[in-house]
């Protein structure tokens, strides 16, 4: 037996979706693990052991008001990470290969 925090799969599913078409944030290894990590010290965990009790957790974690509290965790992170973030910084010559690489 093992025991999961639920929370940790939610804010990854939720977060991918926050980030897709949000080209103002930064979605590299680094500053995705620091948002993830921020929104999680943020949020209660919710740990399960069972099958019977993730899929309960996963129930609770449908309701409206829990996923909006998720969301805007997710996006005050998103403004941490954003203001002051710890990835390696890109060269000019990184930005035209990426400029290029977009189009």
């Amino acid at each position: 037996m093992e025991f999961r925090n639920y929370m940790e799969e939610l804010v990854m599913e939720i977060l991918d979706d926050v980030l897709r078409g949000k080209k103002e944030f930064c979605s590299c290894e680094r500053c995705r693990l620091d948002t993830i990590a921020l929104t999680l010290n943020h949020l209660p965990a919710k740990y399960c052991v069972t099958d019977a009790g993730r899929a309960y957790t996963k129930l609770k974690t449908t309701e409206l008001q829990f996923r909006t509290d998720v969301v805007r965790e997710i996006v005050e992170a998103l403004k941490v990470v954003r203001a002051d973030p710890r990835h390696k910084q890109p060269s000019a010559a990184d930005n035209r290969n990426q400029s290029t690489d977009d189009r």
